[in-house]
Formats: C-alpha cells, sequence, structure tokens
C-alpha cells in the first residue's frame, strides 16, 4: 500500500468536497462522481476508504471486472459510449447506479430488454445524453429531440427509470465565461418538465476543468476524475 498515493487521493477528494460545498453553501446537494478509468483497483480503494461511493467507467470490460473485484455497495456510473450488444453485459451489474449515456431511444430499446434478459431487479436509473455542442465527434440526442427519447423512456421502458440528463460538453472553454453547454442542458431540463408534467429531473454536467460551474448552473451529478485521481495513461501505454 502506497501511503503517498493514499495520501494524494486522500488530500485530492477532500479539496473537490470542500469546493463543492463551498458553491452548494448547504442549499441543496449534489453527488460526486469519482471518474475512474485506467485506474487500479488500490487508487479506487483508496477514494473508498474516504467515504467515496460513487464511481464512473468509461468502459464494459473493466466497469465489469472492478465491480466482481471491489466492494458491493459502490454504486456505479456507466459514463462511456454504450453500444447496444454491450448492454446485457451492463444491466447484468447489480451495484450498477446509473448508465448516463442512452442517446437514442434505440439504445433505450436495448438497454430496457437487455435488464429483462437478465431479470434485473428494480427499474435502472438512466440519464439522456444530450450533445449540446452538436459536435459530429460526439454521441448524444440532438437537443431538439430530448424531450421525444424522454418520453419514449417514460412510456415505452418499464425496466428504466428516467433520472434526468447528461451532456459532456466542449472541451476548453473558457471558465470565466457563461457555459453554452451548460445553459442548454438547463433549458433541456425546463423543456422536458414541462412538456412531460416532471419535476426534479437531475443534471450530470461537470467535469474536473469545470464542475464548479456546472454547480453554479445547476448539476446535481458532477464526474470528476484528473482531479481526484491525477492524469490518466492513454490506453494504449497500458
Amino acid at each position: 500500500m502506497s501511503t503517498e498515493r493514499k495520501q494524494e487521493i486522500t488530500l485530492n477528494l477532500k479539496d473537490v468536497r470542500e469546493s463543492m460545498n463551498q458553491v452548494l453553501d448547504g442549499k441543496r446537494q449534489a453527488r460526486l462522481v469519482a471518474v475512474s478509468k485506467y485506474k487500479p483497483i488500490e487508487d479506487l480503494m483508496y477514494a473508498y476508504e474516504n467515504e467515496q461511493r460513487h464511481f464512473g467507467e468509461n468502459y464494459v470490460q473493466e466497469l465489469t471486472e472492478k465491480s466482481e473485484k471491489l466492494p458491493r455497495d459502490i454504486q456505479w456510473h456507466f459514463i462511456g459510449h454504450l453500444q447496444s450488444n454491450k448492454c446485457k453485459t451492463v444491466a447484468a451489474i447489480p451495484n450498477l447506479f446509473v448508465v448516463e449515456t442512452v442517446d437514442s431511444a434505440k439504445k433505450a430499446d436495448a438497454l430496457n430488454k437487455a435488464c429483462v434478459a437478465v431479470d434485473r431487479q428494480g427499474p435502472l436509473n438512466v440519464f439522456v445524453q444530450v450533445n449540446t455542442s452538436q459536435e459530429d465527434a460526439k454521441s448524444g440526442v440532438d437537443p431538439n429531440n430530448t424531450t421525444d427519447v424522454c418520453k419514449h423512456i417514460l412510456e415505452s421502458c418499464s425496466q428504466l427509470k428516467l433520472l434526468g440528463l447528461m451532456t459532456i460538453g466542449m472541451f476548453g472553454r473558457d471558465p470565466s465565461l457563461a457555459n453554452p453547454d451548460f445553459e442548454c442542458l438547463v433549458k433541456c431540463k425546463s423543456e422536458a418538465e414541462k412538456a412531460l408534467g416532471l419535476d426534479g429531473l437531475e443534471l450530470s454536467m461537470g467535469m474536473s476543468a469545470d464542475y464548479k460551474e456546472a454547480l453554479k448552473e445547476g448539476s446535481t451529478n458532477v464526474r470528476v476524475g484528473t482531479t481526484i485521481f491525477g492524469g490518466r495513461k492513454l490506453k494504449t501505454e497500458l
């Protein structure tokens, strides 16, 4: 056990939580998801020992392997692009808290069907991923179609529970300026709630570089990796 590494993660987690508390100022709560892709089991355990329970993974195989080795009270978030042929594998993880990247009605159907096939206990939480920056390289529903996909999940996917909306947004935006991705997701939330008679949809937005700004704009779920665990190795380096 590396004492230095444990101290590093402990201090980083403390700093992030304090920053979150300063922004939230006791007025509401938000969930911290520790993004742990490519990180060793030991790193996750250091965070776990500091009462971190929500972890985010981008790859199905890595999520599956870690979920089998780590404590069962961890709440896993799948935050990567989900292929339809991997839905069963993901749905079978008993302590999967949410799939944050449902990017079409078709994907919702595949995940709903997978939950039935693996006899999952209770509905699986999902976020609808919205391509707020409308970049070709990013997955996600067009902002104008967000309400339709939410409606489809509510009406046609009994094994899924619509938790809220998620965006990755454009990288490299100036944190001192209003973030158009956050503004767009807030607008999508408002429109979906009004059209579908909902209240309290969550917003998953904000990462290491901009989670404080995201919280100010109403985020309830921030996905922080580098600020907690340090820089990640590229997949090709592993």
